[in-house]
């Protein structure tokens, strides 16, 4: 049997929230959720996001379209965005795949600020997750380090950006390219 496909996210890709909202559908399958630090991939790659570049209101538009043709509510942008999402994905290293679920939801289906924690405890007490634990756990050095490591393991990799879905020891880099990995998952590939 087949292991389990690996979807690569970080909070603030709204890519990686199209493709988190629809990957179970999609690969017939929900994927283990692999929290990455978008910064630091941005980093290693020697260049950042389209978000701040002249592309941005082409690519907000695409994001919206997508949204729309997948379904899924209206994107609701956080204020600022993208938003300072590091102590938003330590918790998600913390706290697991639900508050990340929820995370997405928050933060580009209602628009939530993302950087804002009283908005992660909410969002720890909506996936049944204590808040002042979480809280307190995205300080310490064990959880800022494990968010590190599990960075460096996707870029050594080969995870270039997110989403990035990893089925069938393949890569597949982009919400749009969910159907091929279903595809590779299902043995057509």
């Amino acid at each position: 049997m087949a292991s389990l496909p690996t979807l690569f996210y970080d909070l603030g890709s709204p890519y990686a929230y199209l493709a988190v909202e629809r990957a179970g559908s999609v690969l017939g399958v929900e994927p283990r959720l692999e929290p990455v630090l978008l910064g630091a991939i941005f980093s290693l790659r020697g260049h950042g996001s389209w978000s701040q570049t002249a592309r941005r209101a082409d690519n907000v538009a695409e994001v919206e379209a997508r949204a729309a043709r997948y379904g899924l509510p209206p994107v609701r942008w956080p204020p600022g965005w993208p938003p300072n999402t590091l102590a938003a994905m330590r918790a998600c290293a913390w706290a697991g795949e639900e508050f990340a679920r929820v995370a997405f939801r928050r933060a580009f289906a209602e628009g939530d600020d993302l950087s804002d924690r009283a908005v992660l405890a909410r969002i720890a007490e909506e996936a049944g997750v204590d808040p002042r634990a979480m809280l307190a756990a995205i300080e310490t050095p064990e959880i800022k380090d494990r968010l590190k490591a599990a960075t460096a393991a996707a870029w050594e990799r080969g995870v270039t950006g997110v989403p990035t879905v990893l089925a069938d020891g393949r890569l597949f880099y982009g919400d749009d390219r969910l159907e091929e990995a279903a595809e590779a998952l299902a043995g057509r590939r």
